[in-house]
Parts: C-alpha cells; sequence; structure tokens
C-alpha cells in the first residue's frame, strides 16, 4: 500500500509506529479497525501458512473486518462487501479519516447516546457520519456484533463497556494501509467477474454455512445466503482455479460444504468464536479450501 518517502496521516499527527514495507510482514501487521461476525483474527496465523508467496494482485469481495487484507499489505488490492455502511466505512477512512475521527471525538460512550445514535436515519447523514456511526456502534455494541435485521437495520443493544471507543492510530494506520485499495459495493459475482485474473490471489470468506445456533453469521447485510449461494460460489471457486487464479476459501466444516469442495484440498482448524456471549460456545472447527495454491 504505502511506497516510497509520502508522509502519512499518523506521521503528520506525530505518532510515530513501523511502516508496512514488504509482503507478509512477520511485524508490521495492522490490526482491523472493526470487529467482524466471521472476522479471520483468530485464524490468521493459520490462514498465512497457505497464501501464496507471489501473486498479481489480492482480491477480497467479502472484506467484513479485513483481518487477511490488513496482514499482507499488498500493493494491488481490490476489497468489496455487498453491505453499503461498510463499504462506506472504508472509503472514508481510506479518503476522509480525519473528519472521521473530528466526529468520533464528539461522541460518548452511554446508553442514552448509544440507542439515539443507533437510531439515526443513515439516508440523513453525510458519509463521514455513516463512517464514525458504524465504528461507533461497533465498538460500544453488544460484544461488538454488526447485525441488521431485514429492513437493513443495526438492531444489536448497547454493550456497557467501559474505555474508549476511539482508537485513533489504528484508524490513522488502517488510512494509510488502504491509500492505494480500490473499494467497492458490490455483489462478489462482479468483482470477480470483472477483476479476477491468472495468477491473482482470491480469498473467500463468505457468510459460513450454520452448523449451530452460535455458528449463524449470516445477516450482517439484510441478504441472505442459503444453500444454492454456497453452490454457486463453490462453482465460482473451480472457475477461478480453473483460470489459473490461487484461490482460498473458509466456512464451516459442514458435510454440506466439505461434499461442495470435496476435489480440492482442505485444512481443518480449531478456531474461538468471539462473537458468543457464552464462553462454551466459543470453540468451533472451520475449513480452508485452497485451490491452485
Amino acid at each position: 500500500m504505502l511506497k516510497g518517502t509520502t508522509i502519512t496521516k499518523s506521521e503528520q499527527l506525530g505518532i510515530v509506529h513501523a511502516r508496512p514495507k514488504v509482503l507478509f510482514p512477520e511485524l508490521e501487521t495492522q490490526k482491523p479497525f472493526l470487529k467482524w461476525a466471521g472476522g479471520k483474527t483468530q485464524m490468521i496465523s493459520d490462514i498465512l501458512k497457505f497464501t501464496p508467496n507471489k501473486f498479481n494482485k489480492y482480491i477480497e469481495p467479502f472484506i467484513g473486518g479485513g483481518a487477511l487484507f490488513f496482514n499482507l499489505n499488498h500493493p494491488k488490492s481490490i476489497i468489496s462487501d455487498l453491505n453499503e455502511e461498510l463499504v462506506i466505512t472504508y472509503k472514508q477512512v481510506q479518503e476522509n479519516v480525519y473528519e472521521v475521527i473530528n466526529i468520533l471525538e464528539k461522541y460518548h460512550n452511554t446508553e442514552t447516546f448509544y440507542y439515539k445514535t443507533r437510531s439515526l436515519d443513515t439516508q440523513k447523514l453525510s458519509h463521514a457520519e455513516r463512517a464514525a456511526r458504524l465504528i461507533y456502534l461497533n465498538k460500544t455494541c453488544f460484544n461488538g456484533l454488526f447485525r441488521v435485521n431485514k429492513k437493513g437495520e443495526f438492531n444489536v443493544p448497547y454493550g456497557k463497556r467501559n474505555g474508549s471507543f476511539l482508537n485513533k492510530e489504528n484508524l490513522l494506520r488502517s488510512s494509510d494501509y488502504l491509500q492505494n485499495t480500490e473499494i467497492y459495493f458490490s455483489d462478489y459475482k462482479e468483482i470477480l467477474k470483472k477483476y479476477a485474473k491468472k495468477g491473482d490471489f482470491v480469498f473467500l470468506d463468505p457468510p459460513y454455512q450454520p452448523v449451530g445456533k452460535h455458528s449463524d453469521f449470516k445477516r450482517y447485510t439484510k441478504e441472505f445466503f442459503y444453500e444454492e449461494d454456497q453452490i454457486e460460489l463453490a462453482e465460482i471457486f473451480k472457475d477461478l482455479t480453473n483460470k489459473g487464479c490461487y484461490v482460498m476459501l473458509t466456512n464451516s466444516d459442514h458435510p454440506f460444504i466439505l461434499d461442495l469442495y470435496k476435489d480440492f484440498h482442505i485444512e481443518i482448524v480449531e478456531t474461538k468464536r468471539l462473537i458468543s456471549s457464552n464462553p462454551k460456545t466459543r470453540t468451533g472447527i472451520d475449513i480452508i479450501v485452497l485451490g491452485g495454491l
């Protein structure tokens, strides 16, 4: 993402940090600025084991919290999602991070302010205000879970958490990382059809096939991801592999999913479910499917 000796936003404010300089930096990674249902922070060490050493560009069409994206720091990246609020937030952190921070500095971590902010009509807000609102809700809601109802309205209760919801340095570093990234509000199929070429690395982290009541990560947009969607995605996975792309996909170890990818190499990974409020349900089994790697 970062080239030459350009002065970054964080350096302009006097915040000193080790800047990412190379692909797969061991100590120069960036923590995602959002916590996301199904996020890959807990799996990142396992995922990086199977990431190609060299590729043309990086494409992640279900970006979510972007754990792998921020760890790779690849100079040519395309990210997208169907969650409009999420995409607006990424774009604002990329292009308008100072204003987002200024808005967040005026917010308060109280139950009254939380519900007032949650009830705002996003269509009446500027993009910077929408981004600040999402970041604030994500940091102060119950268990950091982004969930919407069928109308697309954020409906998670207040989390009653102490501490600051504004990590200025993290947002500034994230903005640095995002500078040369192409960001789209789009269906994953359109992104892959338009941009995925031979030699590219495509990471697919779709809504998981649920294996229990605590494993349903589907409703981060008002749309659902049904079995027919999983079947379609599996066909696209095969097409990308045949095209010469390096493809990696994560999902649950559901028999249905395992059968869809039975012709590919599958790694089984034990993970933690940080979204669940019950410690007894915070473990699970994920799979990593590899194509062309």
